[in-house]
């Protein structure tokens, strides 16, 4: 009689499913600019959330919506076109990442940006992973600057 061994579930990975679910309703925010506790409300009903970090889903919606004019700002100082001529996908992503970068510092800024790049390759165009990777970058270059310098000299 074998039984079934429970997996060991990560906390990175309910973390990175929250990511995931976040992108998926920030791009719905930016078409419908509904209420970011009515999407976070959809979402809980709609999707499966067993594995998800649900409580940081909700922070980085809810934060991202409400700063998402401060976040454009910040970002458009190393993006090549204005946030608003942005592809709406890769915009989500980089605000995602900008927030995290900013506000979430105990993630280490190397995981902020392959979290962002991964989400971009996974639902952008083939462009999308590289443009989110030099903007994020650039951003970490500035706004994690002694984390960067840190691991750089590590080398």
């Amino acid at each position: 009689m074998s039984q079934k061994r429970k997996r060991f579930e990560s906390p990175h990975a309910a973390r990175a499913r929250a990511r995931k679910r976040a992108l998926q309703a920030l791009y719905q925010w930016e078409i419908t600019r509904a209420d970011a506790s009515d999407i976070f409300q959809q979402f809980v009903e709609e999707q499966d959330m067993a594995k998800v970090d649900v409580e940081y889903f909700k922070r980085l919606l809810t934060h991202v919506v409400a700063r998402h004019e401060q976040l454009d700002n910040a970002l458009s100082e190393f993006m090549d076109r204005a946030p608003a001529e942005a592809d709406l996908l890769e915009l989500a992503t980089l605000r995602l990442g900008a927030y995290e970068l900013m506000e979430v510092i105990e993630i280490p800024y190397k995981v902020v940006i392959n979290e962002a790049v991964n989400l971009a390759a996974q639902f952008g165009s083939d462009q999308s992973p590289t443009y989110v990777n030099a903007v994020l970058d650039k951003a970490a270059g500035k706004w994690r600057e002694i984390e960067v310098q840190a691991a750089a000299s590590t080398r």
